[in-house]
């Protein structure tokens, strides 16, 4: 039985569950821990790591079987148009628009959808992880950000699997189904940000608590797979601006 609390699993997320999970189930293998962390009442925000373009259909499958469904950001493109645009739209996916004047407005949609009861998922990392094994990078602030403003319980995740069959950036884009892959998550329990409340949010609080953030995925993630993680976390190198100012690695204003 679902645990409907906030948003209800209405028709898009049935019908996303009905085109998705049959061939998860049938291609992939699952290890699954962690359900009970995830709050059966009250908005709260997950925050998840990143390395294959299939782990959101990976995390999504095992978080729906929990009973309270997910609203990730994702990016704007993807809402134009098609199937997937009308999913992700009749789902409450929340858009986000890069490095635009409409940017703050994913951060005021989850601050929103989490008052109303709802989960949002981050991924903190802002995109599929640069590190050459594979592990969680420097972290962008915006889970903090709407962590600090709601107090919500902020759920660590940890998913692995999803990128054996599907790489982030192999030269060949091929799929690689067999043999069957597992697809591995492990949730962890709310991670303690009490020291940052009540702070004001500047930039090194945010920082701080962000890297918080991202030791709890990285701590559950060397635990998924069996080995220690690097001491020094994957940093983007810095980039242009599209006014040719330079940008830091760490864009604060993306997701």
């Amino acid at each position: 039985m679902f645990r409907v609390s906030g948003r209800r699993i209405g028709f898009w997320y049935r019908m996303a569950a009905v085109l998705v999970k049959p061939p998860l189930v049938v291609l992939f293998k699952r290890d699954w821990h962690g359900m009970e962390h995830i709050p059966a009442e009250g908005g709260f925000i997950t925050a998840i790591n990143h390395n294959s373009y299939l782990d959101p259909l990976s995390y999504a499958h095992f978080q729906y079987n929990t009973g309270r469904v997910p609203r990730f950001l994702a990016k704007a493109a993807l809402f134009r148009g098609g199937l997937v645009g009308s999913m992700l739209r009749g789902t409450g996916q929340i858009p986000v628009y890069r490095e635009s004047t409409d940017a703050a407005n994913a951060f005021r949609a989850a601050v929103d959808a989490i008052n109303k009861g709802e989960c949002v998922a981050f991924y903190p990392e802002g995109t599929l992880t640069r590190d050459p094994d594979l592990w969680p990078m420097r972290g962008k602030t915006g889970a903090a950000r709407v962590a600090l403003l709601t107090k919500a319980p902020v759920i660590p995740v940890a998913q692995w699997g999803a990128n054996e069959a599907v790489p982030p950036y192999a030269k060949e884009k091929r799929v690689r189904l067999f043999p069957r892959k597992t697809l591995k998550v492990l949730a962890g329990p709310p991670v303690d940000l009490s020291e940052f409340y009540g702070q004001e949010p500047t930039a090194e609080v945010l920082r701080a608590a962000t890297d918080t953030i991202m030791d709890a995925i990285t701590d559950l993630l060397a635990e998924v797979r069996g080995e220690p993680a690097p001491v020094r976390r994957y940093d983007r190198p810095t980039r242009p601006r599209t006014d040719g100012r330079p940008l830091p690695a760490a864009d604060e204003e993306s997701k």
